[in-house]
């Protein structure tokens, strides 16, 4: 692995096209302060009482935005391919294709490292198929593709009236478990150089893992240590007492929060019959890996198992301060799967809150949490931290009746600024004046750049998809089996 510098950045280049990059911040180490926002959106001005963050799976942003109008995007990219035994980059065209994707493409650190190729972005034709402990064939130009609009039209008419922000950047060069850590803490420090990153070697992803589970390692000098971490539970990390969550700064100032997520089968007992609390952690269930949550009382009352309860919530006038939803497998937009109804089911989400009094006080964030392998134009910039990032960008769109307007006949505003996974957990922090966790929410731009909170609310309309919020509130419950990444 090699070490990690501070890669500056001023344009990138894609489809043979000088375009800006984004962002003009200094990288800094994970606690290195970045000079702080001229604004602040604290509780007594912002009329947002409640943060919604939906959180699908595994697409980088040109998979799902390389033609949206205005937006950062792509039409081909580099590939490093063999021309007289020596590597050579070449350009091919992204090509069109169905949101169903057979096969699911490596996106672990290692994959990261390939596809970046120091900042050449030339080498996401060589990774692989498969997950990162067992890969199969390489990818070839299998990697290089965009899903057709048609395809993902809630997501487009979503970005087309709200806001989609075309440089949100992953926090690490990693998968889903690490992902969804960054997005309740920020980072994944188990002491001052070392941080957690890839997948644990036993599911689910927590608490609940088997005993002979191991999580591998990064440290500050880009080292990557296989399998050399500790079980992934607090209680047996050795500086347990500084992971801190969002959970920790919410639950000291009384603001609640809720993590509607499905249940994991596991031998414990996880069954359709035998349904939550009492079920074990999902494998996309961040807090499962935080021990005071997974054996306190938080467990029975701030987790939505199964996920559908948001809909119940937001009906009953119970929606909490912050929430964070997880889907299923077949609406979470991971390639692999055979089913990908994920579309519709942000879109539900978003028309449940938009038609419910929720809406003038609502804002919700919808991020992907890791770019699934698939080719990106963006260079993203290399931090001098123990987390191996920043990683490659992800969509991320936001919805809001204060969302700033912008220049389409629908009012959607693309937002050039870079952000990262802290710049949501910096807007959560300052919204609701709970103080900071001091990981890469104190680099991060808020996210609350997108918003104009002296405009009047803006009225909400509703989200067309193929399938309803009825029809998602009368699924059965899903018992999660697993997912390899």
């Amino acid at each position: 692995m090699k070490s990690f510098y501070v890669y500056a950045l001023s344009m990138c280049v894609a489809a043979g096209t000088t375009i800006g990059c984004g962002g003009s911040q200094t990288p800094l180490g994970l606690r290195g302060a970045m000079p702080p926002n001229t604004a602040r959106y604290g509780s007594a001005s912002s009329p947002i009482q409640h943060v919604v963050l939906v959180i699908q799976e595994n697409r980088s942003f040109d998979n799902f935005f390389a033609l949206f109008p205005g937006a950062d995007g792509a039409t081909r990219g580099k590939m490093k391919v063999k021309r007289g035994g020596k590597y050579v980059d070449k350009w091919t065209m992204l090509q069109p294709h169905a949101l169903i994707n057979g096969s699911d493409i490596q996106h672990c650190h290692a994959s990261f490292e390939t596809a970046f190729d120091n900042g050449k972005m030339d080498g996401f034709n060589l990774v692989h198929f498969g997950v990162c402990r067992h890969p199969g064939n390489g990818v070839g130009t299998a990697a290089y593709q965009y899903v057709e609009e048609s395809q993902i039209k809630p997501y487009w008419d979503i970005a087309s009236q709200w806001v989609l922000a075309d440089h949100m950047f992953q926090t690490q060069g990693s998968g889903s478990f690490t992902a969804h850590q960054d997005l309740i803490r920020g980072a994944t420090n188990i002491n001052s150089t070392e941080s957690i990153i890839d997948n644990p070697s036993g599911q689910p992803w927590g608490c609940d893992a088997p005993s002979h589970s191991q999580t591998s390692l990064i440290t500050s000098s880009g080292k990557y240590l296989f399998d050399k971490g500790p079980f992934p539970c607090t209680n047996r990390f050795p500086s347990s007492g500084s992971y801190e969550t969002l959970r920790d700064l919410l639950d000291a100032k009384g603001v609640s929060w809720k993590y509607y997520v499905p249940c994991f089968s596991t031998s414990n007992g996880c069954t359709p019959d035998k349904r939550c609390p009492d079920c074990a952690g999902n494998l996309l269930n961040a807090y499962d890996v935080i021990a005071s949550v997974r054996y306190g009382s938080e467990w029975g009352t701030n987790f939505g198992m199964p996920e559908t309860q948001i809909f119940s919530d937001i009906t009953n006038g119970v929606l909490p301060a912050v929430s964070w939803v997880i889907p299923e497998d077949n609406e979470d937009d991971h390639p692999g799967e055979r089913i990908d109804k994920g579309p519709s089911w942000v879109a539900s989400v978003v028309n449940a809150i938009g038609q419910s009094a929720y809406w003038n006080s609502t804002a919700v964030f919808i991020i992907w949490d890791d770019w699934g392998g698939f080719y990106d134009n963006a260079v993203p910039q290399q931090f001098q931290d123990n987390l191996g990032g920043l990683g490659f960008r992800v969509p991320c769109l936001v919805v809001s009746p204060y969302a700033i307007s912008g220049q389409s006949s629908q009012g959607g505003y693309v937002s050039h600024t870079q952000y990262e996974f802290g710049s949501i957990l910096r807007y959560i922090e300052d919204n609701f004046n709970v103080g900071r966790l001091n990981t890469t929410d104190t680099r991060a731009a808020s996210i609350g750049g997108v918003f104009n909170y002296a405009q009047v609310p803006r009225p909400f309309k509703r989200i067309a998809s193929p399938d309803s919020i009825e029809y998602f509130k009368g699924l059965p419950p899903v018992v999660q089996h697993g997912d390899p990444e």
